[in-house]
């Protein structure tokens, strides 16, 4: 491990601003997944801590909202009588978001808020962002244009005299096999902005995780995040008490924005985002405590409950594969046919009938799909199971959507059989991947230009295995 800061080339640059924007975007990785929390939750983890967080309170109600920044504006701590009312939902990016109402005729003639993040002077205007914010969604960068639902706001004493604002991160690395540290002075903006017009001003420091981290490493940092000489110290043992909640928690990614110094040469955290990871689920109860459900696509949700490994795309072409590498293999050749995959789904290599069946059901939840391409190599996973669960599925389901079918391996006659003898099954075989992803775009095509023009087309294949 080189102990030195180094400028960050372009392939590490951009793997660590990949990784730190995951939840715009999670890229599959086994069964895997990278629990995400509220900035709020993330507040209290750090207090908890000893890290120095500003004072707060929640509300999931417009009267609660009120109750609450009556408080904080009251307190002697607080000359000025001013509140921050931060929408909380999974995403980053609310400051420059958009509130999208979601009952038009309720708000007919109601100001559209821009930003989720607001500096109110007075209860009045506590009480007029949070009518306008709690109940409808967030849209930002990371969320697309439906957004996120808004069910709780963070009430949040401003800080006065602020210096310097600065970014730090920590997460995994896979290049150094372990926690990476990620500063910048220039904090409170987009890091990707800063990465792509000022990538010297991005600093890394990768820490060896059976030394830990030194002095040597956070009094570098501290220097080169930008904090006076007087504030170094104080920031340099903040940045250990970060480092401590990383391992503590099972972190795989701590994100500070911005990371400030105040005009008492001290360090604070003013916005944070922390992801955990999953395998830690059982040690890490009070952690897991705290997940919100419906801040995840329900789809996600219910899928994680039968082990699929599943993840919603934009696409109209439905995939069922066994294996993640198949699986994106799978994406990728229908994306180089001219489609669009729907979503990546990995039953793994234990699936049995009803996991196949569940899986059938979150795909045909999904009104955008208009063909389902089933991608099986038989090896741990048996072609027969996989067969006996598609008829099975496609019977307790309703399913009415083509499938474009390619199985090969353990026991594909009998499982091409079983789906061969299968009464009401809308299938059509393929010969290989390239095969099976050609007839998947195609109907998938075919199925879209009838729902273009409203024809209610219904495709049935009589095609034998």
């Amino acid at each position: 491990y080189q102990r030195r800061v180094r400028e960050v080339p372009t392939p590490m640059l951009n793997k660590v601003l990949v990784a730190l924007r995951q939840s715009a975007f999670r890229a599959p990785r086994g069964q895997t997944r990278s629990l995400n929390i509220h900035e709020f939750q993330s507040v209290e983890l750090m207090r908890g801590h000893g890290v120095y967080v500003p004072s707060g309170a929640t509300a999931s109600t417009v009267k609660g909202a009120v109750k609450a920044a009556t408080k904080i504006m009251s307190n002697d701590n607080n000359p000025d009588g001013k509140v921050v009312v931060k929408a909380q939902i999974h995403a980053g990016g609310r400051g420059l978001g958009k509130m999208v109402l979601q009952d038009a005729g309720k708000w007919t003639g109601l100001e559209v808020l821009d930003g989720g993040v607001h500096m109110c002077e007075d209860i009045e205007r506590v009480e007029y962002v949070a009518t306008r914010v709690l109940g409808n969604n967030l849209a930002t960068k990371q969320t697309g244009p439906e957004g996120k639902r808004v069910e709780t706001l963070f009430l949040v004493e401003p800080i006065d005299g602020i210096k310097k604002e600065m970014y730090f991160a920590i997460l995994l690395d896979r290049a150094t096999q372990g926690p990476m540290l990620v500063g910048s002075p220039m904090g409170g903006m987009n890091i990707e902005d800063v990465a792509a017009t000022q990538p010297d001003q991005i600093f890394t420091e990768p820490i060896n995780i059976l030394d830990g981290i030194t002095d040597e490493i956070v009094e570098r940092m501290a220097k080169n995040l930008g904090f006076s000489e007087a504030a170094q110290p104080g920031a340099a043992q903040q940045l250990k008490k970060l480092y401590e909640l990383f391992l503590d928690t099972d972190a795989t990614q701590v994100e500070i924005n911005p990371l400030i110094e105040n005009d008492k040469e001290q360090c604070m955290c003013l916005d944070a985002k922390l992801n955990f990871d999953d395998n830690a689920a059982y040690r890490q109860q009070q952690v897991w405590g705290l997940r919100d459900k419906s801040q995840e696509d329900p789809r996600e949700v219910a899928a994680s409950e039968f082990d699929i490994n599943y993840i919603g795309l934009d696409g109209d072409i439905a995939c069922m594969v066994n294996g993640a590498g198949l699986a994106m293999a799978t994406m990728d050749i229908i994306k180089l046919k001219g489609g669009e995959p729907a979503n990546f789904l990995d039953l793994g290599g234990g699936a049995s009938e009803r996991t196949v069946t569940e899986a059938f059901k979150i795909i045909n939840s999904d009104p955008k799909v208009n063909a389902i391409l089933i991608n099986i190599f038989g090896g741990i996973m048996r072609c027969d199971v996989i067969a006996a669960g598609v008829v099975n599925a496609a019977k307790a389901v309703g399913l009415d959507k083509p499938l474009i079918i390619r199985l090969e391996g353990t026991n594909v006659k009998e499982g091409k059989r079983l789906i061969d003898e299968a009464q009401g099954l809308h299938a059509v075989a393929a010969t290989d991947l390239d095969d099976a992803a050609m007839k998947a775009v195609q109907i998938a095509k075919i199925q879209a230009m009838a729902q273009e023009v409203n024809f209610p087309l219904k495709v049935s294949f009589e095609i034998p295995m």
